[in-house]
């Protein structure tokens, strides 16, 4: 029975979220499995990548075949190298703590590099969202000056309309008397 690492589909439309599992070949993309190995979340910046490398390392090392997709996220998770290191370890080229203590080192450079990106995009966010404050304030400013601008203009033609409306007030007044 040829076995696959893949991805299995789950989520909604627009919103995929796959499992990573080890299946038979012949079975369906989205059919039965064999062994869940781990979840992908392409959805948010970076992936979000959950995998039991332990697991599929013995996946591996029993012959299963991952494909491009499930291959590139096993590299990125360092299954791969882990089995490559397991390699050297049953020729005799190093150690068990040796490969250890290689894989413990590749991991923490790893994390190093992802956490740089997460504060790199977080930083990004942040200077992007002062700019747009930026903006709205010089807005605001503009629409203020434009009020205080028209404000003067506003009184103005207030008083105007307050003294053509006692003038005829006036005259109306008068030309009773003069009816009396």
């Amino acid at each position: 029975m040829p076995v696959k690492i893949r991805l299995q589909r789950h989520g909604k439309k627009g919103k995929p979220f796959y499992w990573v599992v080890a299946a038979d070949s012949r079975a369906k993309r989205d059919g039965r499995f064999l062994e869940k190995l781990g979840t992908y979340n392409p959805n948010v910046n970076p992936a979000i990548i959950n995998l039991d490398v332990d697991k599929a390392v013995e996946w591996l090392q029993n012959g299963a075949q991952p494909t491009d997709t499930a291959r590139a996220i096993l590299s990125y998770k360092g299954a791969m190298l882990k089995k490559h290191l397991l390699g050297g370890v049953a020729k005799g080229a190093l150690t068990q703590e040796q490969a250890d203590a290689k894989f413990t080192a590749w991991l923490e450079e790893k994390e190093a590099k992802i956490q740089g990106k997460a504060d790199g995009l977080a930083k990004a966010n942040a200077e992007a969202k002062a700019k747009a404050l930026e903006a709205e304030k010089a807005v605001n400013e503009a629409r203020k000056a434009v009020a205080v601008e028209e404000e003067p203009v506003a009184e103005a033609e207030a008083e105007v309309e307050a003294e053509t409306a006692e003038e005829p007030a006036a005259e109306t007044t008068e030309e009773t008397e003069a009816t009396e």
